[in-house]
């Protein structure tokens, strides 16, 4: 089958091509793709042709943040019929090894995720997937809000990974796409104080239209603790988020933690080693946790959009049809100090 697909071909050269999509598996759907929005990944993949060891050597389809109708189902595929609104989780584990069985399928070697050499991604008008990935939205869930579980599904992460709950003290460093999901969750989890560090100032507005109790506009150490301790009374904060990738922030979460606090990693530092003071962390008893993608969220995603417990739409500033990939992806690059989500709309 021949679809027209947004590719990768090396840095800095993307665009419109005719690709080959198969026929569905006995376990897979083929999907006729209605919205992408554009993940910061998709941006270093086109700008830089890599990320870390992930290097994109052979023409690469884009795209992960999906959803779309089911085109054909396999033979063996149950739950799911042709017309029926998907919203697709991107990652697939190959087998039933040991990280499956214990439910930690994220972090399984063997996982296939979409847009990560040598994976191909959607932004194509149809794709294949596999089916137990494959999410039915509810009729009030439209195709945008479908897409935007999958950064959504980061932040239900993160609040599982930082037990945050009814009262929660929260402090998010950083308020980009994915500082603002977690923005979302964790008032939706019940945080009664969510505190979120941002210098931008469409940014800092829109994470008070997230939730955000208090904001903090600045990345100085000493800003960010006084204004923590003056928040919180002296006592500090019961979880931080961080989702900045800047070393300060990661530096200033320790102080920030009261004894017993737990300290959520995020964002990636763009520096691999960051000093920390490790005796504070022993002293204190704090824990830390890393994020990496998500696992089990996306019916919890679904449920929260759908019952209006969460918002995602406001998130949307941008849109694109299909056809104008290209300048999709050249907008959330050369805008990403304004642009929130840019989204790709399919036919």
């Amino acid at each position: 089958m021949k679809v027209k697909a947004g590719v990768l071909e090396r840095a800095n050269v993307f665009g419109i091509k005719e690709v080959d999509i198969p026929d569905p598996g006995p376990d897979e759907i083929l999907v006729k793709t209605k919205a992408v929005g554009i993940c910061g990944s998709d941006v270093h993949y086109y700008v830089e042709g890599r990320i870390g060891p992930y290097i994109v050597n052979e023409p690469l389809i884009l795209g992960h943040e999906t959803s779309g109708e089911v085109a054909k189902v396999g033979k063996n595929v149950t739950h799911l019929k042709e017309g029926d609104r998907v919203a697709l989780e991107p990652g697939v584990p190959c087998g039933c090894t040991d990280f499956v069985k214990q439910g930690l399928y994220n972090l399984c070697p063997s996982i296939k995720f979409f847009a990560t050499p040598p994976i191909h991604g959607t932004f194509a008008e149809y794709f294949v997937h596999d089916a137990n990935f494959a999410f039915k939205l509810p009729d009030n869930v439209s195709f945008e809000e479908g897409a935007m579980c999958e950064p959504l599904s980061v932040g239900i992460h993160a609040a599982r990974q930082g037990s945050i709950g009814l009262g929660s003290r929260v402090l998010i460093t950083g308020a980009g796409p994915i500082g603002l999901v977690n923005t979302l969750t964790a008032r939706a989890a019940g945080a009664g104080v969510v505190i979120v560090v941002e210098t931008h100032k469409n940014r800092s507005t829109m994470a008070k239209e997230c939730g955000a109790t208090h904001i903090i506009e600045s990345f100085d150490k000493t800003q960010i603790l006084d204004q923590v301790m003056q928040i919180t009374g002296g006592a500090g904060v019961d979880v931080v988020i961080e989702c900045s990738g800047a070393g300060s922030a990661a530096q200033v979460a320790v102080e920030t933690l009261k004894p017993g606090g737990t300290l959520v990693f995020v964002g990636l530092f763009s520096a691999l080693e960051v000093p920390m003071d490790l005796n504070a962390i022993t002293q204190k008893e704090l824990t830390y946790k890393g994020v990496f993608r998500y696992r089990n969220t996306y019916p919890t995603a679904i449920d929260l959009i759908s019952s209006g417990s969460i918002n995602v739409k406001p998130l949307i500033t941008k849109r694109f049809g299909w056809q104008n990939v290209k300048d999709a992806m050249d907008c959330a690059h050369k805008e990403a100090s304004t642009q929130i989500k840019v989204m790709t709309e399919w036919n």
